[in-house]
């Protein structure tokens, strides 16, 4: 491997990375962007490779998924590629480079894992923070109900009920 590739900065990959059917995935026309070929050249390759790309590692985007996705960029709903975008998970991605065998598809596939694993590392991290987060919200929460309660008897004490007072004490015989 003698060529050197164009540095791609992770956050420009980062952005490229969907979240669709609760999976991280890339986009066809991004990879094939990234990999220096056609879309057409991509697709038609995975096509041929078939065997190679389970469910779980690609798939074809639904049109509610396609018109979401269209939301989040901007863009027209008219024109654009004929065929429905394959998303593909990171194991996909690995997958592409036994299918896409240049220099430039298996050094870019080999920085696209990198960071992969950058965002799972981050989201490992974070986790512990989120659910000390979460824990203390539930505690909270669980004492709002007693806080109100002491503000409603400070309220009591620092306004009493007006009207007759009801007497106590002992009563006498002829009071009963």
């Amino acid at each position: 491997m003698s060529k050197k590739v164009a540095v791609i900065p992770d956050q420009v990959l980062m952005n490229k990375i969907f979240i669709v059917r609760n999976h991280k995935v890339m986009l066809d026309s991004d990879l094939a962007e990234l990999y220096g070929v056609e879309t057409k050249h991509l697709k038609r390759a995975v096509k041929r490779n078939a065997v190679r790309f389970p469910k779980d590692f690609m798939f074809e985007l639904n049109s509610k998924e396609l018109r979401n996705l269209r939301r989040q960029f901007g863009t027209s709903s008219w024109g654009g590629t004929r065929y429905s975008p394959m998303a593909f998970t990171e194991q996909g991605i690995a997958m592409l480079s036994s299918v896409l065998n240049s220099e430039r598809a298996i050094l870019m596939n080999v920085h696209i894992i990198r960071v992969f694993t950058r965002m799972r590392e981050m989201l490992l991290t974070h986790k512990d923070i989120l659910l000390q987060l979460e824990q203390l919200e539930r505690k909270v929460a669980s004492q709002d109900g007693d806080i109100k309660l002491i503000f409603d008897y400070l309220k009591e004490i620092l306004n009493p009920k007006t009207g007759p007072m009801r007497k106590i004490g002992f009563k006498r015989k002829d009071e009963v």
